[in-house]
């Protein structure tokens, strides 16, 4: 009976060693299950520290995340942290490829910063309580109205509060080697509440995550700051502007930092 309880406990590091697709698996099943475990030790840690939903509680969160990295093996490098030492309440955007974002986000997230999130995140068991106590946003995608309304609200939010805010600007997930059109929201938010915008790119993960080849192998991920973008002054009238220009600086660094890390990092093996 003794030798049957190991026999799982030998396969691992063989599939491990063998099928690409068991690491994938293994990796992504490991992910979810350790970020609800930490976050099963963020929460009573939040409600000691600041009693409730608090923006400080990011402080916590940060802390605990910010070496899930190692056991997936991966590393971040970053340039241009120096625009994030901007004064005051502002928005950053980022694109967004997949839940490893959140392991970048962390790596980097500024103080008095929160995000921007799906409202289905807030019922993810201890991963939502840990999110909703870490004063995240969470707006309904499908109804524009609501979260036109949500943004309005998080535009007096950031000046009351003077916090940061992090959006997604892209909406949704996006791994097709190029970065989606813009919606307009966080524009909508950065021009009500007059902040700055700062863009941060995240390279492609493409040379070594590869969700529907079922690939996930250690890599490199590149994050760059990129220069703000005023809003001073500017009206509603100014969104597709705005969102023009952000798009097109995001997207040029995103073709530049992802060319250097692929041909770094060599391709994705089979």
């Amino acid at each position: 009976m003794d030798v049957l309880w190991m026999l799982p406990l030998l396969l691992i590091p063989l599939l491990m060693w063998t099928s690409s697709t068991f690491v994938f698996y293994f990796k992504k099943c490991f992910y979810v299950a350790y970020m609800m475990c930490l976050a099963l030790v963020a929460i009573p840690l939040c409600i000691l520290k600041s009693g409730g939903r608090d923006v400080e509680n990011m402080r916590i969160i940060r802390s605990l995340v910010r070496h899930v990295k190692y056991f997936l093996g991966l590393r971040f490098e970053v340039s241009g942290l120096e625009h994030l030492q901007t004064e005051g309440p502002y928005v950053i955007i980022s694109n967004h490829q997949s839940s490893l974002d959140v392991l970048g986000l962390m790596e980097i997230l500024p103080d008095r910063c929160t995000m921007i999130a799906k409202k289905e995140l807030v019922y993810a068991g201890t991963v939502g309580l840990t999110c909703w106590l870490g004063g995240i946003v969470f707006i309904n995608r499908k109804k524009t109205s609501d979260a036109k309304s949500v943004m309005a609200d998080a535009a007096k939010t950031m000046l009351d509060d003077q916090i940061r805010l992090w959006v997604f600007p892209e909406g949704t997930r996006n791994q097709n080697g190029d970065l989606l059109p813009f919606k307009k929201g966080a524009f909508h938010l950065a021009l009500q509440a007059q902040a700055p915008i700062i863009p941060i790119v995240f390279s492609s993960y493409r040379n070594f995550y590869l969700r529907k080849e079922k690939q996930f192998n250690s890599g490199t991920i590149t994050l760059k700051v990129l220069p703000k973008i005023e809003t001073k002054g500017m009206t509603s009238d100014d969104v597709g502007t705005l969102s023009d220009k952000s798009y097109n600086v995001m997207r040029s660094a995103f073709l530049e930092i992802s060319n250097s890390v692929t041909h770094s990092n060599g391709p994705v093996k089979h």
